[in-house]
């Protein structure tokens, strides 16, 4: 299954990559976010292996993170009309999973970031939920851009969200 979503973030590409980048936001933005902590590697950065615990309702969910690519490195002073890039592996209890996320300019003081997403399931059960319930996936991922920019433009934390 693959899909893509995308959302127009009303600040600057350098800034939008520097929160999206900075783990002290992820609690912020990242409905559900239990835990994520790097085993192997600095947060963030190539080649980094985390642990990544999200509570979904009365389900939890537990994955390994793996950073496959993240340019530029600095993201300071990044060349205009240049593309972010944070890309990573997810792999699952029944799941594998590929995210590309591509942040570019789309004026001034907007950016754009669009998000490629590739599933792959096994075992019975997430099968069903794939062939089932598709659309969930595609969902979440929209939820989880919508709360970034709600963090991003207006500081809405999602913890501090009713219901």
């Amino acid at each position: 299954m693959k899909f893509t979503v995308s959302i127009e973030i009303a600040l600057p590409r350098e800034r939008a990559a520097q929160m999206l980048a900075d783990p002290a936001h992820l609690p912020k933005w990242l409905r559900g976010l239990v835990l994520h902590e790097p085993l192997k590697g600095a947060h963030g950065q190539l080649g980094t292996t985390s642990r990544v615990v999200l509570q979904m309702g009365k389900q939890k969910f537990e994955c390994t993170e793996t950073v496959t690519r993240r340019e530029p490195v600095d993201l300071h002073d990044i060349p205009s009309g240049s593309v972010v890039h944070f890309d990573r592996e997810i792999v699952g209890d029944g799941m594998w999973s590929a995210v590309r996320d591509r942040l570019t300019e789309a004026g001034p003081q907007t950016t754009l970031w669009e998000s490629e997403s590739e599933y792959r399931f096994s075992g019975l059960m997430m099968r069903m939920v794939g062939l089932l319930m598709p659309g969930a996936f595609r969902k979440q991922s929209q939820q989880h851009m919508q709360d970034f920019k709600a963090f991003a433009e207006r500081g809405e934390d999602v913890r501090d969200a009713k219901g």
